[in-house]
């Protein structure tokens, strides 16, 4: 045990001790009690009481620190006694190493971390962030996070895949992104919950959620997830500045990577002041594209035929809409660990939901409107053929139409990737941190930079299969989403039921933590469901193969929540945890 010395009377004067200095105390609180003669002038009770209290903390030189001039709140300590009036502050070893974190974070405790303070960059990773430093209230902050990002290009290319490619007339597509964007938010909403709730990262929650080994997996896998989606993520931005002019694909995708970078260096604020407000250009550039799609008359509804292959798409269509959407799942909570724990948890789910879904409908539905003119004009068609998602954009804007000016408008919806690229540039720093202790020593901001550059050596070979790629990559991210919410669905309802059922400051403490077995398991019947009804251009499940089409992630999440539950009994009965 460790002791912390604090009296009131005395601000400023704070002593860490063994316990075997506890008597100390005593003395201390003696001393305090002549403050009074010096009619509570600070300074010349130290100056006069200097030699005395220089004996009392030689006396005890080898039990005690002096922590100069650092206070404590009564809320960082795990108990506080009353002794004389005074106050004696009793900290464990654990809570004191939360404040030595603190004061750590407070003076930069590395050269790039010196950087960040003195460019007021965020450096705090995925330490715990206490009470006393949430200073977000803004309680729309939920809902303005994702109003950029499904306001952007990737969001309109998701919405043009639909009768591209997989076939789909417009009704059905309608049908599938006004649904899908609602039921796939509700996951998202309910993980920033947590965020608020206990000031911790998405994948140091993943340690309670699904075991301390399968929590670390998860996070690796969500690096994976977060590089791999800013990689495929500013193909379609890059596109479109390609098809205005000379511009090298590689320079495209270089510039997208540097910007992006250099905002997620920042971190927190930045990041949600400007997805706060950048949809807007998105926005009137969306209007004026649907003026002249109105004008060009190239709009056709297409009936669908009903068969079993189109059927089939339809799954495969939901899945990819469900992987753009809930793939923020596993980094939910990561963009609102400032707020105040006791900030509403339905007003911050709800806020989730509807401003993801909102915005992501509006988009999607328009991505399959303007997709939907491939069908009845070649030159639109053959726009698409060439250059995919920017070929089409550049016909509608540009081409016959408002020339300098909608050269203009491309580059402003391009620019649009970098609103969806934020989030994910953020969380991969954070995700590798939690993989391992040792990985968390090394800076947040050393591992953005890292991950953003690594999300550039693979977007420039990905720009040439674009279509393939992005559906591919959604599908998966969607298969990992799913057995992710099936497991940590069993443990927060089953086994914490609610809130209450959860100890956060331990969260480095592997021997309080669940193990990680039942969270193995769990993702392993997940792993099965995928393989037998997953439906990829490089793999076919069993199922997949009978309905034409991938049910995946409505099978994950039941397949992974019973796998989790038959496994979780067996664990805390043999291991306790």
């Amino acid at each position: 045990m460790i002791i912390l010395f604090a009296v009131d009377k005395i601000p400023g004067l704070h002593l860490r001790a063994t316990s075997e200095a506890e008597e100390m105390g005593m003395d201390l609180f003696e001393m305090a009690e002549t403050l009074d003669e010096f009619g509570n002038d600070y300074e010349m009770f130290f100056r006069e009481n200097a030699s005395k209290l220089r004996a009392i903390l030689d006396h005890y030189e080898d039990h005690v620190e002096v922590l100069e001039g650092r206070s404590i709140s009564e809320g960082s300590v795990s108990r506080v006694h009353h002794v004389n009036g005074e106050k004696l502050f009793s900290l464990d070893e654990r809570r004191l190493q939360e404040v030595e974190q603190e004061r750590r974070l407070e003076d930069g405790s590395n050269f790039i971390n010196k950087i960040g303070l003195m460019v007021n960059a965020e450096i705090r990773g995925v330490e715990r962030v206490p009470e006393d430093k949430r200073f977000d209230r803004n309680w729309t902050s939920p809902l303005t996070l994702f109003l950029s990002p499904n306001l952007a290009i990737s969001a309109l290319s998701t919405g043009m895949m639909g009768p591209t490619y997989y076939s789909l007339d417009f009704k059905t597509c309608v049908i599938c992104g006004v649904l899908v964007p609602i039921v796939s938010a509700i996951p998202v909403g309910c993980y920033a919950v947590f965020g608020a709730k206990f000031g911790l990262r998405q994948q140091i929650l993943s340690r309670y959620f699904t075991g301390n080994i399968m929590g670390r997996i998860f996070a690796f896998f969500n690096v994976i997830s977060c590089i791999g989606w800013n990689a495929i993520n500013v193909l379609p931005a890059v596109q479109m500045l390609v098809s205005l002019g000379k511009l090298p694909p590689w320079a495209g995708c270089l510039i997208f990577v540097v910007i992006t970078c250099i905002m997620a260096f920042f971190g927190y604020k930045v990041i949600h002041v400007y997805e706060r407000w950048s949809w807007i250009p998105n926005l009137i550039v969306y209007f004026i594209m649907i003026a002249r799609m109105v004008k060009a008359k190239k709009f056709v509804w297409e009936a669908h035929d009903g068969s079993k292959v189109e059927a089939g798409n339809v799954l495969s269509y939901i899945t990819t809409i469900f992987g753009f959407v809930a793939g923020w799942s596993p980094s939910a909570a990561d963009y609102f660990v400032y707020m105040p724990s006791d900030t509403s948890p339905l007003k911050i789910c709800s806020a989730m939901v509807v401003g993801m879904s909102v915005p992501c409908i509006f988009t999607l539905v328009l991505g399959s409107a303007f997709a939907m003119g491939t069908k009845s004009d070649e030159s639109w068609n053959q726009a698409f053929e060439d250059n995919s998602v920017g070929g089409l954009v550049n016909k509608i804007l540009v081409e016959d139409s408002l020339h300098g000016f909608g050269k203009f408008c491309v580059v402003i919806l391009a620019m649009s990737a970098i609103a969806n690229n934020l989030p994910g540039s953020y969380s991969l720093a954070l995700a590798t941190q939690a993989i391992w202790s040792k990985l968390a020593r090394f800076p947040r901001l050393g591992w953005c930079v890292i991950g953003n550059f690594v999300s550039l050596a693979l977007s420039i070979p990905a720009y040439y299969v674009f279509a393939d790629t992005m559906t591919n990559f959604l599908s998966i991210i969607g298969y990992n989403v799913s057995i992710y919410i099936g497991i940590t669905l069993a443990e927060h309802c089953v086994y914490r039921k609610g809130f209450k059922g959860y100890d956060v400051t331990n969260f480095n403490d592997i021997s309080t933590l669940p193990v990680g077995i039942a969270g193995i398991i769990g993702f392993l019947f997940g792993v099965m469901s995928t393989v037998l009804s997953m439906n990829q251009t490089w793999y076919v499940g069993v199922i997949a193969r009978k309905i034409l089409g991938d049910i995946s992630f409505e099978l994950n999440i039941v397949i992974a929540f019973i796998g989790y539950n038959l496994a979780r009994p067996f664990e805390l009965k043999y291991l306790g945890r």
